[in-house]
């Protein structure tokens, strides 16, 4: 007789990829003005998921479709401070003809899953899941609450999603002061002893802002000198070749000192072209944490070929360095012009924290008992994330999303890119860290 032999638990290693093409399944694309397919059913699937495990998630619906879902798992010691893990569901849109993969099939190719979200951040939220699903079904609780935030609207800036949150229901994140989240804890491999992971630690400020240009209207066969397309079109074009200067940061500051550290050299912040050649992949994101940024992004302008409009406009998403944005504002003024009328459509602050304490120790812990030549340092990201929002509430965020990447993988070319995808060994490398992360905040 062979006895039947007992079946194997479920880890979280073994469900995460399955958990990240399921969620890249579900388009959330978000164009910004509700027109998408929203966020309904992704908030519904992560609340089911949770709910499996015993959580009692609850779902928010600040718009018709719109929906975040939010669950809190007690820790052992409750008397302490609440750690929030959040990430959002919303995705980027994706033209398919461009992409090798359909970007909302969740393929698995060469190593990788592929699509819309597989790193922006469809995958943080798998490995979160995949986490607390394998830590509540073996018994093992927190050392602290958790409070779980699954979002909608970060693409758009979280106006219906973690705006709508902290302005509508602060409660939910009563007691939290730290947060972990995107666009941080990925790899970047400087030689066979030594791989850097790359904390976020601040993120720029955003202005988007739209330009507009009154002129007089006219016949187009005319001899016309007050143009508004004309007028607009020289000030963009000296806004998009402008280069603001370099800002050294504190964050800044301290990426140079670790980083010169780590290649045995010293890095001269009046020589930044030299050190970006030195850093491969991640140029791009070092590269615009160096200055503020101002890249226009739409024109608007007339309705037939033979009248010249009485009205020109643009779009343009200005990103300023903590600290900086009275000089950014200044700037743009002066490299506009007086014809040129500027208005926000969207504006954000700045943030900034140090890297240091108790929540950096454990993931430096957690990378290294993972990866022996793990070594954490900190960076700014040239974008932002709901951490902003939260931020309001007193929240400390951090970027920490780890993945061990392949060093010829262009990570920073896959955010809002064409043939977006995530290693699988990367995935399941980010359960195992973010395990041990928990276990030790």
């Amino acid at each position: 007789m062979i006895e039947s032999q007992p079946a194997r638990t479920v880890t979280g290693e073994d469900e995460v990829v399955d958990l990240c093409r399921d969620l890249i399944r579900i388009d959330t694309s978000n164009y910004g003005d509700h027109s998408g397919p929203g966020e309904r059913a992704a908030a519904e699937y992560v609340a089911e998921k949770l709910a499996e495990v015993g959580l009692e998630p609850q779902i928010f619906e600040s718009h018709k479709g719109r929906a975040s879902t939010v669950a809190r798992i007690e820790g052992e010691d409750r008397s302490r401070p609440a750690l929030l893990i959040h990430g959002h569901t919303d995705v980027v849109p994706a033209n398919a003809a461009d992409w090798t993969h359909d970007p909302f099939s969740g393929e698995i190719a060469d190593g990788c899953v592929w699509g819309r979200g597989a790193v922006d951040m469809k995958d943080m939220d798998a490995m979160t899941l995949a986490v607390v699903r394998d830590r509540l079904r073996t018994g093992r609780k927190p050392p602290r609450d958790i409070v779980l935030a699954f979002l909608a609207d970060e693409e758009a800036g979280g106006t219906y999603g973690a705006r709508y949150l902290v302005d509508h229901h602060p409660e939910l994140f009563e007691g939290v002061t730290e947060a972990i989240s995107e666009v941080g804890g990925f790899s970047f491999t400087v030689n066979e002893q030594l791989r850097l992971y790359l904390i976020e630690t601040a993120q720029k400020g955003m202005h988007w802002m739209k330009l507009t240009v009154d002129g007089s209207a006219g016949h187009g066969s005319m001899i016309h000198k007050d143009n508004a397309i004309t007028e607009l079109s020289e000030a963009v074009g000296r806004l998009g070749r402008y280069e603001f200067p370099v800002r050294v940061t504190k964050t800044l500051r301290v990426f140079l000192d670790e980083l010169g550290d780590a290649l045995g050299t010293e890095l001269d912040p009046e020589d930044m072209d030299g050190t970006l050649a030195k850093l491969g992949g991640i140029a791009k994101l070092i590269g615009a944490s160096l200055r503020n940024t101002a890249n226009p992004t739409q024109l608007g302008a007339g309705y037939k070929v033979n009248v010249i409009p009485g009205q020109a406009t643009a779009h343009v998403d200005g990103r300023f360095l903590p600290g900086y944005e009275e000089e950014f504002l200044a700037d743009l003024d002066r490299i506009l012009g007086p014809r040129v009328k500027r208005e926000d459509v969207h504006a954000d602050k700045a943030l900034e924290t140090t890297f240091d304490g108790a929540l950096v120790a454990a993931m430096q812990s957690a990378l290294q008992a993972e990866d022996p030549i793990a070594r954490a340092v900190p960076y700014m990201l040239s974008a932002g994330t709901d951490a902003k929002s939260f931020d309001d509430l007193g929240i400390r965020g951090f970027g920490f999303a780890p993945l061990k990447l392949p060093p010829e993988l262009d990570f920073a070319g896959m955010f809002h890119g064409v043939d977006e995808r995530v290693p699988v060994d990367g995935l399941k490398f980010g359960v195992r860290v973010l395990d041990r992360f928990i276990e030790q905040s």
